[in-house]
């Protein structure tokens, strides 16, 4: 493609959706595509759930663009299948200071035994698998 076509696209492509006036402090994320349905992994990189929400900061008009404050998680199946929307007091929060890397997946700095998103599966191993003969020791 020679120069001058090169120059014409350039000048007929869109601008930019939401211009940035200041440069960005962080990393620009899109929400869909870099953190919704992605998989979460503990600091020993044990998988600990999936992102099935994404909680943002509520800016005013001279703050500038929304910054995420949580990562949200939960049992949303019954509301994709049925409609409707989660309430709010049963999403399992893990703080983005806890987030280490944002990647395939998403990497934590904490173990996953320390937040409530694991409480079902604790509750389960210590009540229940722990019962079974041969359920307190380690599988491997």
């Amino acid at each position: 493609m020679n120069a001058a076509r090169r120059r014409e696209r350039a000048r007929r492509r869109p601008a930019a959706p939401y211009p940035l006036d200041e440069p960005s402090t962080g990393r620009l994320l899109d929400a869909r595509l870099h953190l919704l349905d992605r998989q979460v992994l503990d600091v020993d990189g044990t998988p600990v759930t999936v992102v099935d929400d994404v909680e943002l900061t509520d800016p005013g008009p001279d703050d500038g663009a929304p910054r995420v404050v949580a990562l949200l998680s939960g049992s949303v199946l019954n509301t994709r299948l049925l409609g409707g929307h989660q309430p709010g007091a049963r999403w399992y929060r893990i703080p983005w200071s806890a987030v280490r890397r944002v990647g395939v997946t998403l990497e934590l700095e904490v173990r996953g035994e320390e937040l409530d998103v694991t409480w079902t599966e604790r509750w389960l191993r210590d009540h229940l698998i722990a019962r079974i003969p041969g359920g307190r020791h380690d599988p491997r």
